[in-house]
């Protein structure tokens, strides 16, 4: 089965790779990153212009050089000073940059982590985004197509200002698709833990970032490594490196990186990456000393031979340490400086490669030939980045490009399957729907499931209701278990049908648990009862309206003219529950103080319930003649009648 599934499926990475080193984007944000660069450390630090001939889209492109002379200058000595993780929640300025990101709940699937960011850019970037330039060219962008772009820690603060810009585009525009927006780094830093890379694909922003990396750069993989073993000296001499006429005139010194501390770095990286990359996960950087980076958006991975492009954090982290090994098992000695600043001859002599690309090695071929197109792209992929077939890290390579093509597809065909599902549990659905218009006349079908009427009608309405519960049940566990898209509460066809299910089925729940007394042994359903289920479809349905600009819960901005075919408030009849509970417990009231009480509770309920009927935000059921709404009505009338003679009495 998986033979044949590989058969049926094609490696695509080394085609994105060449698609995109064939264009003049890269070409063209290195040029911006140059002119970037060339400003000083006197200038604002970013350049920003059109990109000549690409349709009115704006360059801009931010300087890394205010960063490193930011750390120069003190001569802090512990990466883990100088990289450590800032909790957007607990930034005031951060906060206000990244509002969603900085709001979005902990992540159950990394034990509570919270967003995070790496401090010196997130540091340098919220320097640069006070500042009046800055603003004004917000201002100038605004609706257009933009691309930031930057080079080392220029590219880090890049990625926070395309961050800034989606999150303030989709908080002015909630209803408009996210921007035109590219954010293209060359050798860039992590920036961010699992948490961001998470939040940015729960947000659909995942497409708008493309990081360039050489397969021999080290300021890339720096960030999987033990924060407090990253030699901040040695990296950040190596980044003024390449603005040396600059950093002359600031007064800090640059010294260039000798053999000994070379090889040693080279090694530190390699070790830490490996790890990650066979692991799967991030190690606990408290426990064991690990770092909580992680990367984000498609990584395209450059070497003489061509570019791959991959776009998922697993396969990223495992071709950036099979790349970077393959390059230094062959002996490369290319300088560190040299490594870091190749990004301006890659994009040129790119091109030029493709046009003399060579088949892949005859061995390859052959091997290819005996099983199939897919193994055929494999290998041209693998040739693409650099890793021949001699290599040692060739078998293992060929796994993962295998391994990751199959993980990024699963959650999109589970969401496919789970589509199928759905309208095979589409029956019960209506078998619930049928049970309700049986008793819209008579009492309702909340009151007839309490009563359990029509024995064999209510028989096939319970097992119903019991397979759609056990149907969103396993939607969830799937979610939990990230094998569904990131993005999948954020998709209307689910959010509706969750909510549709919510609003029909969560009624014969709440009338189960009061037919079992359950209310007088646990506690109210609200509170004590209810699904977590329910909850999380409520979180749903708020932020889809917060996300499309539409108000949930505002009944006067979609005006009726009928009754709702299903009650919009889903405890609509838990609360006729407590009101009924309320009633009978003022009725038998003495003191006067809690009478007055009981009946402020009271009238709340009366006041909101009747809202609901004149907006006609509720179904029909509601005002049957012998529901619980109907009877609890009459009831309330009597017991302000009763108490108005009673206050008549006292004069």
């Amino acid at each position: 089965m998986e033979d044949a599934e590989e058969n049926s499926m094609f490696e695509t990475s080394h085609v994105l790779g060449a698609l995109l080193a064939s264009s003049p984007l890269l070409a063209r944000a290195w040029d911006r990153c140059a002119a970037a660069a060339a400003m000083g450390a006197a200038s604002s630090g970013f350049a920003h212009g059109d990109g000549g001939g690409d349709g009115g889209t704006v360059y801009v492109a931010f300087s890394g050089l205010q960063a490193a002379l930011s750390v120069a200058r003190p001569a802090v000595a512990s990466g883990a000073d100088v990289f450590a993780p800032v909790g957007l929640a607990g930034d005031a300025a951060g906060a206000r940059a990244f509002p969603q990101l900085a709001a979005a709940e902990p992540d159950a699937a990394a034990a509570g982590e919270r967003v995070a960011v790496q401090a010196l850019a997130l540091r340098c970037f919220l320097k640069l985004c006070g500042s009046p330039e800055f603003q004004m060219l917000l201002n100038q962008i605004q609706g257009k197509a933009v691309v930031f772009t930057g080079h080392s820690l220029g590219g880090a603060i890049a990625a926070l200002a395309a961050l800034h810009y989606l999150c303030i585009s989709s908080l002015s525009s909630p209803c408009s698709p996210s921007p035109p927006v590219l954010c293209v780094t060359f050798g860039s830093p992590l920036i961010g833990n699992g948490a961001l890379s998470r939040a940015i694909l729960r947000e659909r922003w995942g497409g708008n970032f493309c990081n360039v990396v050489s397969q021999h750069d080290v300021v890339p993989r720096l960030l999987f490594c033990p924060l407090d073993a990253i030699p901040v000296r040695v990296i950040i001499g190596m980044q003024l490196q390449q603005w040396p006429g600059h950093t002359h005139n600031t007064g800090v010194m640059t010294t260039r990186v000798v053999d000994a501390e070379r090889d040693g770095l080279r090694q530190l990286i390699q070790a830490h990456v490996r790890t990650v990359a066979m692991e799967q996960k991030l190690v606990d950087p408290e426990s064991r000393g690990g770092s909580p980076y992680r990367p984000f958006g498609a990584y395209v991975l450059c070497s003489p031979e061509g570019a791959v492009c991959v776009d998922n954090s697993t396969a990223a982290v495992q071709m950036l340490y099979a790349t970077f090994a393959a390059c230094y098992a062959r002996g490369d000695t290319t300088s560190l400086e040299a490594a870091h600043s190749c990004y301006g001859d890659l994009v040129l002599k790119m091109p030029q490669n493709l046009l003399l690309k060579r088949r892949p090695h005859a061995m390859d071929v052959l091997a290819s030939m005996s099983n199939s197109n897919y193994d055929a792209g494999i290998s041209l992929a693998m040739e693409a980045s650099g890793i021949g077939s001699e290599a040692m890290e060739a078998t293992t390579t060929r796994y993962w490009l295998k391994a990751s093509k199959r993980a990024g597809r699963s959650p999109s065909l589970n969401c496919a399957g789970l589509s199928t599902r759905l309208g095979r549990i589409t029956p019960c659905r209506a078998q619930v729907e049928w049970y309700k218009a049986s008793f819209d006349g008579d009492m309702g079908y909340y009151d007839a499931f309490k009563q359990r009427r029509s024995p064999k009608k209510f028989n096939m309405a319970d097992m119903c209701r019991i397979k759609l519960g056990q149907f969103w049940d396993g939607v969830l566990a799937m979610l939990d278990n990230s094998q569904l898209p990131h993005d999948f509460h954020r998709r209307a066809k689910w959010v509706n049908a969750a909510r549709f299910y919510q609003l029909l089925v969560e009624p014969l729940d709440i009338a189960d648990y009061h037919r079992k007394n359950f209310h007088k042994t646990r506690g109210g359903y609200i509170t004590h009862g209810r699904d977590s289920r329910y909850e999380l479809f409520d979180k749903w349905w708020k932020e889809k309206g917060a996300f499309t600009g539409t108000s949930t819960g505002d009944t006067a901005a979609t005006a009726r003219s009928k009754y709702a075919g299903l009650t919009q408030d889903p405890c609509f009849w838990a609360r006729v529950e407590e009101a009924w509970d309320q009633t009978e417990s003022a009725q038998a009231e003495q003191d006067v103080a809690m009478l007055a009480m009981k009946l402020g509770r009271l009238r709340e309920f009366e006041q909101y319930a009747r809202e609901l009927v004149e907006s006609k935000e509720v179904s029909i059921d509601v005002l049957a003649p012998q529901s619980s709404y109907t009877r609890w009505v009459e009831e309330w009338k009597k017991l302000l009648l009763r108490d108005e003679a009673r206050t008549a009495s006292l004069f």
